[in-house]
């Protein structure tokens, strides 16, 4: 087969770390099958080295323009693959006959960030992505809560969308960090304190203005009984000056000399502060799946996370859910874990186990599965 993948994307987190990981294991298992990767060339370098029969195609517009749209379609003709693979929703339907696939991560533009669209723009939008939906072959759903989604939203029969989970970056998967990596990260960053940890994006769904508050109610209970003091809420994510109510909730909660804002981090030190957390807290109101939990995990640090969306497919019964809505149950839940050791330790066990569970190897070779059958049933017609 002659496969194409759209990497335009790259430039997105969450979405270079999928596209990376996928690219990266079908270049470790099949050695039959050509490649075409399509995208900025700035990109590839994230792929790193990869076998022959990858071929790079690099679009020579500016991205995400309608151009580059353009130019992706006359690239991927001239290559006459088999079969087209997007790894992300594009509203605009593809110009072309042959087959594709996509993959579908969340239904956020339509559970939250939609309503801050217009009427018009958001029907259109909404429309467009329905006949991308529609025309795919196959959509690759991250989790089944996210096949319930695209089913229930697109109207999306069962049989056409395939759960294929997400799973770690392999920079996780290295084992713990070393006690000088870690006195690296205390000496860069100042971290000289016990502390809970956040890491992902800072948007309204992911709920850290309610991680805050629930801190400071947690801070009150720890004091009645004079345990850890000096413990910090750390947040690592986007920059927080886009999100002024983050800012204020600190302000409120009279937090502001013990939550601290680190911004982006890389890979290689997010791992370092995985290690080094007391507990990792994800009470998001919506996730497709929800990778940072898991990665939390990996590194036997005791998640409290979401009852909802789909955080408890993947975190199973290795966390404490909790309602994402009530404060103080997230802090009750965060108290549980800080205090009982007992509890500490089943969840650090329970807690690798789970991460172990999802393998970038066996979620790339169904994907190779449905790659074969759409290739054949489109032969056959």
């Amino acid at each position: 087969m002659r496969i194409a993948i759209d990497i335009r994307r790259m430039y997105e987190f969450g979405l270079a770390t999928y596209i990376r990981n996928v690219v990266r294991t079908l270049g470790n298992i099949d050695s039959v099958n050509e490649y075409f990767l399509v995208g900025a060339a700035a990109r590839f370098e994230q792929l790193g080295a990869l076998p022959e029969n990858f071929h790079l195609l690099p679009l020579q517009n500016p991205e995400a323009t309608f151009a580059t749209y353009l130019e992706m379609h006359r690239v991927i003709a001239s290559k006459e693959v088999d079969l087209i693979h997007l790894p992300h929703v594009s509203w605009r339907p593809l110009m072309t006959n042959v087959p594709y696939v996509v993959t579908v991560h969340d239904l956020l533009d339509y559970m939250y960030r939609a309503r801050t669209n217009n009427g018009m723009r958001r029907m259109l939008h909404s429309y467009m992505t329905r006949q991308v939906m529609h025309r795919a072959a196959r959509i690759f759903a991250v989790s089944n809560f996210t096949k319930r989604d695209v089913g229930r939203y697109f109207n999306v029969k069962p049989e056409k969308i395939e759960v294929v989970y997400n799973a770690l970056d392999e920079t996780f998967l290295r084992g713990h960090s070393t006690a000088r990596e870690q006195e690296m990260v205390r000496g860069r960053y100042q971290v000289d304190s016990p502390f809970l940890l956040y890491a992902g994006r800072i948007s309204p769904h992911k709920n850290v203005a309610r991680i805050i508050e629930a801190f400071s109610a947690l801070k009150a209970e720890l004091a009645k009984e004079g345990a850890f003091p000096d413990l910090k809420l750390i947040i690592i994510g986007d920059e927080v000056s886009k999100n002024p109510d983050i800012r204020r909730a600190v302000i409120r909660s009279g937090m502001q000399h013990d939550v601290r804002f680190l911004g982006y981090v890389s890979i290689d030190v997010l791992r370092i502060f995985f290690d080094m957390a007391k507990v990792f807290v994800f009470p998001s109101l919506y996730e497709g799946f929800g990778l940072p939990p898991l990665e939390a995990m990996a590194h036997g640090t005791p998640v409290v996370a979401s009852n909802t969306s789909a955080l408890p497919e993947v975190v199973g019964n290795a966390a404490l859910l909790v309602n994402p809505e009530n404060v103080f149950e997230i802090s009750r839940a965060l108290q549980r874990v800080l205090t009982d050791q007992c509890l500490r330790e089943r969840m650090k066990a329970a807690g690798i186990e789970q991460a172990q569970r999802f393998s970038w190897e066996a979620s790339v070779r169904r994907m190779l599965d449905v790659y074969e059958q759409v290739v054949a049933e489109h032969k056959k017609r």
